[in-house]
């Protein structure tokens, strides 16, 4: 299948010498969510800009569509949906005429009945007749978000979407999100939420200094690079750990209050066994836990390695 965004060897160096981005290239499948996450300045808004036709490459191909976004740009354009980090609104129009204002910037014709479903799916409906100036910061996020989706994008970009708004709208906005992709729309978003990264995206991409530097299903991603822990809090902190259980792949941590066994894919640990051992060893420990690596902590490892 014709994936809906082909990026091929992708550079961009601004006249001011800074390499934004290099040698990207990067297959997104129709009808997935796709997180893009990285650092500030890692560039992802140049990305993003670049397919939406706001940015030029400076080499290297993007496809959307099929269809060549340099090249071809209004046929690509009105297959794209971009809500763009800043707010930007026509401040003295009401909300129903710059949403129906959007939907004919791409040609399309009016449609009465679909803008406002759109609005109500935004808790917009109330607001319709309202002045954008009038708005709370949240409401200008939806109506931003509405005006993406006005022409019935099949590709749609969400640049820091959530950034800086309520919980009521962020749980509007993916269940939206939801919606949108059991439909058949492509989705792209940046977040620095990384647990919406984990709950929403099919799959990740991590870009760190213009580079792609992993691109991953998410529970793949999890289950190659996550951790687990388990973790014992010793009723009396050990000095070391006995030799005894020095076969066991123990370590010591908070000045010897916890001992501590972490999993991956190639170690496991019979609990029950070391228990068991524990008690042989007159070895009392009074709590018990684990913990999983999330994908903010595989991130975090990941950027932090290339510091």
């Amino acid at each position: 299948m014709q994936p809906a965004i082909l990026i091929d060897r992708l550079g961009k160096r601004y006249a001011s010498g800074h390499v934004a981005l290099r040698g990207i290239d990067l297959q997104i499948r129709k009808g997935e969510i796709f997180a893009l996450l990285g650092p500030n300045g890692a560039g992802k808004t140049t990305l993003i800009n670049i397919v939406c036709g706001i940015v030029t490459p400076g080499e290297g191909r993007v496809l959307a569509d099929g269809l060549d976004v340099t090249r071809e740009y209004r046929a690509t354009r009105s297959r794209i949906g971009l809500v763009p980090q800043e707010l930007a609104t026509d401040s003295f129009e009401t909300v129903w005429a710059t949403v129906t204002f959007s939907r004919g910037l791409f040609g399309r014709a009016p449609d009465p009945r679909y803008i406002e479903s759109l609005l109500a799916d935004l808790s917009l409906a109330d607001k319709r007749d309202a002045k954008i100036m009038t708005l709370s910061g949240g409401m200008k996020r939806r109506v931003m978000i509405a005006k993406a989706l006005a022409h019935e994008p099949q590709i749609l970009f969400l640049d820091e979407p959530t950034a800086g708004v309520d919980v009521e709208l962020r749980r509007d906005m993916w269940s939206l999100v939801r919606r949108l992709r059991d439909q058949g729309v492509t989705i792209i978003l940046t977040t620095h939420y990384i647990e919406e990264a984990e709950e929403m995206a099919d799959r990740i991409g991590v870009l760190d200094h213009g580079a792609l530097i992993l691109v991953e299903d998410k529970r793949t991603l999890i289950d190659k690079l996550g951790k687990k822990r388990l973790t014992l809090q010793m009723r009396i902190p050990l000095r070391a750990i006995p030799p005894q259980l020095a076969d066991w792949g123990l370590e010591l941590e908070a000045n010897g209050a916890e001992l501590v066994f972490t999993y991956d894919r190639n170690r496991s640990i019979d609990i029950s066994a070391l228990v068991r051992r524990l008690s042989e060893l007159s070895i009392e420990f009074c709590d018990m836990h684990t913990h999983q690596s999330s994908l903010e902590d595989i991130f975090v490892g990941l950027v932090g390695r290339r510091a």
